[in-house]
C-alpha cells in the first residue's frame, strides 16, 4: 500500500520548523512513501523547498502562484499523488518514525475509508498555566477524552489525518470555503468533509490512538489575546458551517454541556478549596473563550450568508 504525505505551507517565517515535519515524515519506517509539497502563494519558499529537497526521489514540490489556501493546497497535493492513501500533517508538526505505519494498519486490518491520530501539544515556551486542556482544539491539538482506539468520530485534527485516496478524490476533496487563507483563521476545515464522508459511505472517520504527531505551538499561540482572536473565529467558521451543512449533527453542543457540567463546576470546587491559583486562570480562560466562540458565530450571522459562499 503506497502511501502520500501532502504537506503545505505558505510563509518563510515557519522555514526551520517545516524543514522539519518534512524530514519527519522521510525518517519514517514505512515503504513505501512520497512526500508532496505545495507551496501556496510563496515563489521564495518554493524555491528554497526545491533546493533542499527537489532532487530526493520521494519527494515532490509544488507551487500555487497565488495564495489559494489550506484546502485548495491539500487537494492539489491529493490530485498529484500516486499513493493509495493520501496523509496530511501540517507545516509546523512533527511526526513520530512510525506514524504512517500505525495509519496503515488501520487499513489492513478494517475497512476504514480515514483514520485520525493524535495530535499532541509542543509548546515552544511552556504551556500557559491558565489555558484548560479541554480547548486544546483551539490550538489544533487533541483534548483528553476526545476518542477511544478504534472509535468513529466525524473529523480528526489536520495534522493527522489520512484518507483512501480515491474516497477523497470522489469527495472533491476539503470544502475550499473553509481552511485558513493566509493570515485568515477560517477554520472549520475538517468536520464538512467528515460529514460528506458519513453521507456518501456511512462510516466516517477511524480513530487510533497509536500514530502520533506532536504540533509545535509557537510563543504566540501561548498569549490570551491571540486566544480569544482564534476563539472568535472559531465561532465565525461554525456559522459558516451551519450554512454549508444545516443538516450536519453538532457535537459543539455536546462539547457545551460538558463545560457547563463538569469544566466549570470542578474548576469553581478547585478555587474554593484553594489548591492553587491556576484553576482560577483556567476558570477565567473557559468563559472568556466560550464567549469569544459565540459572538464569533453571532458576527457570522450578520456578516456572511450562503450566497457569500462559492
Amino acid at each position: 500500500m503506497r502511501v502520500s504525505v501532502v504537506i503545505c505551507g505558505y510563509t518563510m517565517d515557519r522555514l526551520e520548523v517545516f524543514t522539519e515535519a518534512v524530514d519527519s515524515v522521510l525518517a519514517q519506517t514505512y515503504r513505501p512513501l512520497e512526500v508532496v509539497i505545495v507551496i501556496d502563494g510563496n515563489p521564495p519558499l518554493y524555491d528554497r523547498m526545491v533546493t533542499k529537497y527537489g532532487e530526493d526521489a520521494p519527494v515532490r514540490v509544488e507551487l500555487n502562484v497565488e495564495n489559494r489556501g489550506i484546502s485548495y493546497s491539500r487537494n492539489r497535493g491529493a490530485e498529484v499523488a500516486t499513493g493509495e492513501v493520501v496523509a496530511f500533517i501540517d507545516d509546523d508538526a512533527v511526526a513520530e518514525q512510525e506514524w504512517i505505519a500505525e495509519h496503515v494498519k488501520v487499513y489492513k486490518q478494517t475497512n476504514a475509508v480515514a483514520t485520525a491520530g493524535p495530535v499532541v501539544p509542543a509548546w515552544a515556551d511552556g504551556e500557559p498555566g491558565f489555558f484548560p486542556a479541554e480547548f486544546y482544539w483551539l490550538v489544533g491539538c487533541t483534548e483528553p477524552a476526545f476518542a477511544e482506539d478504534g472509535d468513529e468520530v466525524r473529523n480528526g485534527y489536520g495534522s493527522n489525518v489520512s484518507y483512501r485516496r480515491e474516497v477523497f478524490l470522489a469527495l472533491g476533496g476539503y470544502d475550499v470555503n473553509t481552511g485558513r487563507r493566509g493570515d485568515l483563521h477560517i477554520q472549520a476545515h475538517e468536520a464538512p468533509l467528515g460529514v460528506r464522508l458519513k453521507s456518501k459511505y456511512g462510516s466516517s472517520v477511524t480513530y487510533t490512538t497509536k500514530p502520533k504527531v506532536h504540533h509545535v505551538l509557537f510563543n504566540y499561540r501561548a498569549k490570551f489575546s491571540w486566544l480569544l482572536y482564534r476563539s472568535f473565529y472559531q465561532g465565525y467558521s461554525k456559522r459558516i458551517m451551519k450554512l454549508l451543512y444545516p443538516d450536519a449533527s453538532a457535537k459543539e453542543l455536546s462539547f457545551l454541556s460538558q463545560l457547563i457540567k463538569c469544566s466549570v463546576p470542578s474548576r469553581i470546587k478547585d478555587v474554593a478549596g484553594q489548591q492553587s491559583l491556576s484553576p482560577i486562570g483556567e476558570l477565567v480562560a473557559l468563559l472568556a473563550f466560550t464567549a469569544a466562540v459565540g459572538l464569533g458565530y453571532l458576527w457570522g450571522v450578520v456578516d456572511v450568508s450562503k450566497a457569500d459562499l462559492v
